[in-house]
C-alpha cells in the first residue's frame, strides 16, 4: 500500500436537515409609543338614567308599601253601616300609625259608641291580641281627650277603672284592651293598631 494521498477538496453540499425544535421565548422588547387617540365615544344620557333609576326605587318602595296593606285588608275586615275597620298588624308607635291610616285615607279608629267600641274589641280578639292602639289622645292639652280627628269626646267612653291616669306623667295616648276597655298609654311604645275609614270615601 501506498502513502496516504492529500485531502481532497470540499465536496457539493448535502440536503438539509429537517426543523429543530422551538427555541426558548425571549426577553420582551422595549415599549413601543404610544398609538393615535381613539374616536369620541356617544355622550352618556346618566342623568337621565339616574333620575329614572331613582324613580323606579321610588315606585317599587310604594307598591311594596301598598302590598303590605293590601295583604292586610285581605285578611279581612270589619265594618259597620258607614265605616270600615282595618286591623294593621305592624307595630308602630302612635304617630307613625296615625300617618299610616292618614295615608290611606283613614284615621287610627275612633269608637264613638258601643256598636263600634264592640266591633274592634272583637276584632282584637279573633286576631288573639291583647290591645292596640286606637284614635284618642290628650296630646295637645293634659286631661283633654280628643279624637284623632281632633273632634271632642262626646258622652262615650270605655275608660277601664282607674283610667285615664297619665302614669309616669307621659301617658298621653289611648289603647283598647281584648275586653274593650281604654286605658292611656305613653304614646313612644309600639303595637299593632285599628285604622278607620269612610265608606263613602272607599
Amino acid at each position: 500500500m501506498g502513502d496516504k494521498g492529500q485531502k481532497g477538496s470540499m465536496g457539493r453540499h448535502g440536503k438539509i436537515g429537517p426543523i429543530g425544535s422551538k427555541g426558548e421565548k425571549g426577553d420582551n422588547g422595549d415599549i413601543g409609543p404610544p398609538g393615535p387617540n381613539g374616536d369620541p365615544g356617544i355622550p352618556c344620557e346618566c342623568s337621565q338614567l339616574r333620575k329614572a333609576i331613582g324613580e323606579m326605587d321610588i315606585q317599587v318602595a310604594q307598591l311594596t308599601t301598598e302590598l303590605k296593606f293590601i295583604k292586610n285588608a285581605v285578611a279581612g275586615v270589619r265594618e259597620t253601616d258607614n265605616k270600615i275597620y282595618l286591623l294593621v298588624k305592624e307595630e308602630k308607635r302612635y304617630k307613625e300609625a296615625q300617618l299610616y291610616c292618614h295615608g290611606r285615607g283613614g284615621t287610627l279608629s275612633m269608637p264613638k259608641d258601643e256598636t263600634a267600641n264592640n266591633l274592634i274589641a272583637s276584632y282584637i280578639n279573633q286576631a288573639g291580641l291583647t290591645r292596640v292602639f286606637i284614635g284618642i289622645n290628650d296630646l295637645e292639652k293634659e286631661g283633654n281627650f280628643v279624637y284623632s280627628d281632633r273632634s271632642p269626646m262626646q258622652t262615650f267612653n270605655k275608660w277601664r277603672s282607674g283610667e285615664p291616669n297619665n302614669a309616669y306623667d307621659e301617658e298621653d295616648c289611648v289603647e283598647m284592651v281584648a275586653s274593650g276597655g281604654w286605658n292611656d298609654v305613653a304614646c313612644h311604645i309600639t303595637m299593632y293598631f285599628v285604622c278607620e275609614f269612610d265608606k263613602e270615601n272607599v
